[in-house]
């Protein structure tokens, strides 16, 4: 049975003297979309940190294609090949989309492998293309929500994780976002998503999992959670 591509098991995690994570289990297969949803402030966000260094792991193990990462540095984590946009994308505003861009490459040495990657984000993300000399400052937010994607992508890693991509999107700027998500998970890419918009990931996702006061309270494929109204009202409010 093959490794998965991310393994968490009795992870514990939290700030100072506060505890977030409360023994969490998770598995992400190797070209899967696993998608984490739940309440603000319940944990979402600090798993994300967690598996990428930017917090330690208190107790448990985290692996990544069967290797252990936990204790290992943040920018160790990345040389892995765990990719993370963070929340909020935080570009660089005084630099260009191309700048900013080759900031996601800064581990690789290659000139060649550099300009490949970077052919490959213009033809997912034309728009970047076509700008790619304007300031970041300057963009609007889906087009700096696809910028952020985009530098994630130009390090070449082998899990992207996404923390809210949709936040604070128009509709259609969503759906934009998402189909540049969905055309890399058909183009085998491993991804974890932290989405509070539950409904826009529930088609997409190959697995969810519902984080509450730092625990998994339940896990399922989108149509079992459509099917689960005392879900959905308890724990996202609709």
């Amino acid at each position: 049975m093959a490794e998965p591509a991310l393994a968490l098991k009795a992870v514990r995690s939290g700030y100072a003297d506060r505890i977030v994570l409360q023994s969490v289990d998770l598995t992400v297969g190797k070209g899967e979309l696993t998608a984490i949803i739940g309440p603000n402030g319940h944990g979402k966000s600090t798993l994300l940190k967690t598996i990428s260094g930017l917090l330690r792991v208190r107790e448990g193990e985290i692996a990544l294609a069967g290797e252990r990462i936990d204790g290992l540095r943040p920018d160790e984590i990345v040389e892995r090949g765990v990719i993370h946009v963070p929340q909020g994308d935080l570009l660089f505003p005084a630099m260009s989309i191309n700048e900013n861009l080759m900031m996601g490459a800064y581990r690789t040495r290659e000139a060649a492998a550099i300009a490949e990657r970077l052919e490959k984000v213009f033809a997912l993300l034309p728009k970047l293309k076509d700008r790619r000399n304007q300031l970041a400052g300057t963009l609007s937010g889906g087009e700096r929500r696809m910028c952020g994607i985009g530098r994630g992508l130009m390090a070449g890693g082998d899990l992207l994780m996404l923390d809210e991509p949709s936040l604070g999107l128009a509709p259609i700027v969503i759906d934009q976002i998402y189909e540049v998500i969905l055309d890399l998970r058909r183009a085998g890419s491993t991804i974890l998503v932290v989405e509070e918009n539950a409904e826009r990931i529930m088609d997409a996702a190959d697995r969810i999992h519902l984080l509450d006061n730092g625990r998994f309270a339940w896990a399922g494929k989108g149509p079992e959670l459509m099917a689960s109204p005392q879900i959905i009202e308890a724990y996202l409010g609709a």
